[in-house]
């Protein structure tokens, strides 16, 4: 056991990539794949709950760390670590691993093997993301990302999966570029590819602000933030399933992720600087996605839009820089890879049964299918933040942390817009469903449609529980979180003078690590 428990961080990273390689070389039969791969998913949950179980949330700090020297006589090391906010996201990735592969059982059928290993190959690169603490070894399972997602949507997808599969990958690979310019750059400056190193490099105003770019470019894509966005649409789309699952469900995270762990707390500067502008972009995108949302006529184009809405409350929580708007942010990171997982599956079950997605194919489909439509109904209810559900505590979180920011010109009237979108999402969500299930049943094609099977019940119901467990009771993920988003943001509470700063209006941090503070400096005045 001490094999395994010395080394659990490793074992829960690689065990879906072993099981990838013996589906890509041993277990080639379909009946077989399939039984094979959900039991490696449930190994790696199982393995994933004893970081649950044993993580001291007290603390804030790295746990179950492995360091071994790995390149260049240790200045490149396989660091791993894992805190509260890695925990967090370990555990939705490895919660959906299961769900996916039991969703896809009957809607892949070719190169099934192929397929499945894929999507575990794609789960051990998510989780070592979040999980790396040497900056090329993050790099490394953040680029290792894209090839399983290019293969899932270029070989399963629809009919323009080529494109929708070329323009993910040159638009993530272009960001990531700029990133890993950035981290040579700290690497010559550090000696090390280590995080801490890097933290503890010096760094003139104007460098900060430029790396500060270069990564937030990178996240920003992945998120996607607007005007970066266009990918993400055409990706959903022509995406199977099981692969939009993962696309909304965690991989979108990792933008999020990566701001709060890497951009932010090793260019403070940087975020001063462009706090307000991002900020912005958020609000633009949460009202945007929303808006182009209502007038899709694909129920699937209608969630990946959503998507853009929803991550843009996460950006927005983030770069309020208010323990309660970052807490609120990675609440919702959770509360959405949820809520949205549930509504692509559900619209996986539809496909299946119709091979449409367009919203004027159905109508009245509750009374020919009222399992389905419940279950529908409580996704739509979840993703638009009905109280008592997840998706309400993450958003009020956001809206209530940046309204009360001391660090955001206009905070109050950002959040005051950007709830807008929540208004917004009520209106396009329960249209769409009024469209879908309710009225008359007038279309022949639908009159003989069975209702949910077994299976895609037991798919849905632990993603339903969560939804309603986490809204009634947050402190689950909360009591997690505050220790670790205090020990990650510590970095941005300074207050330093620059007399060679050309910007003579633009934000200063200032503050304690719990409550950061932007204050105004005007330079012309003193």
């Amino acid at each position: 056991m001490s094999l395994i428990t010395d080394h659990i961080l490793s074992w829960v990273t690689f065990v879906p990539l072993l099981g990838a390689l013996a589906l890509w070389t041993v277990v080639r039969k379909d009946s077989y794949a399939r039984v094979f791969a959900l039991a490696v998913a449930l190994i790696d949950f199982v393995l994933a709950l004893h970081l649950w179980v044993h993580y001291d949330a007290a603390s804030g700090s790295d746990m179950f760390v492995e360091k071994v020297a790995w390149l260049w006589n240790g200045q490149v090391s396989y660091h791993m670590g894992m805190d509260g906010i890695s925990l967090v996201l370990v555990m939705l990735t490895v919660f959906l691993g299961p769900i996916v592969i039991l969703s896809t059982w009957k809607a892949i059928t070719d190169r099934v093997s192929m397929f499945l290993g894929f999507v575990l190959f794609l789960q051990t690169a998510m989780l070592g993301t979040f999980f790396a603490r040497d900056m090329l070894l993050f790099y490394v399972f953040w680029e290792a990302m894209l090839i399983p997602m290019y293969f899932l949507i270029g070989i399963w997808g629809g009919k323009r999966r080529i494109y929708a599969a070329l323009k993910f990958f040159i638009f993530t690979m272009v960001g990531s570029v700029f990133m890993l310019v950035g981290i040579l750059f700290l690497y010559f400056k550090a000696g090390s590819m280590g995080l801490t190193e890097f933290m503890n490099v010096h760094l003139d105003v104007h460098t900060q602000r430029w790396l500060f770019a270069a990564f937030f470019l990178a996240f920003a894509i992945k998120v996607p933030l607007f005007p970066l966005h266009t990918w993400l649409p055409d990706a959903h789309v022509e995406a199977p399933t099981a692969g939009s699952v993962i696309l909304a469900g965690v991989l979108l995270k990792m933008g999020t992720y990566g701001m709060l762990r890497f951009a932010m707390p090793l260019f403070p500067e940087g975020v001063a600087y462009f706090a307000q502008t991002i900020s912005i972009l958020a609000v633009i995108g949460i009202i945007y996605g929303a808006l182009v949302a209502m007038v899709q006529p694909d129920v699937k184009k209608l969630v990946a839009y959503s998507s853009v809405s929803h991550l843009g409350f996460v950006v927005l929580g983030l770069f309020s820089l208010t323990p309660l708007g970052i807490a609120g942010g990675i609440f919702q990171m959770l509360a959405h890879g949820l809520s949205t997982g549930a509504l692509f599956l559900l619209v996986g079950v539809i496909y299946e049964r119709r091979h449409t997605r367009e919203i004027t194919d159905f109508g009245g489909l509750a009374h020919q299918m009222p399992i389905f439509a419940t279950f529908f109904m409580i996704a739509t209810l979840a993703s638009i933040g009905l109280p008592g559900m997840a998706g309400f505590i993450g958003e009020f979180m956001i809206l209530f942390g940046t309204f009360g920011s001391s660090t955001l010109p206009h905070a109050k009237l950002m959040s005051i817009l950007a709830a807008t979108g929540v208004v917004l999402g009520a209106i396009y969500m329960l249209w769409m469903y009024q469209r879908v299930f309710l009225g008359k049943l007038n279309n022949e094609k639908n009159k003989n449609l069975p209702d949910m099977s077994i299976r895609e019940i037991v798919v849905l119901a632990p993603i339903v529980v969560f939804i309603f467990w986490l809204g009634v009771q947050p402190s689950l993920i909360l009591d997690r979180l505050e220790a670790s988003i205090e020990k990650v943001m510590a970095p941005l509470a300074i207050e330093e003078s620059h007399p060679q700063d050309d910007n003579p209006h633009h934000a200063r941090l200032t503050g304690d690590a719990s409550s950061p503070v932007l204050v105004i400096r005007d330079t012309e005045n003193k």
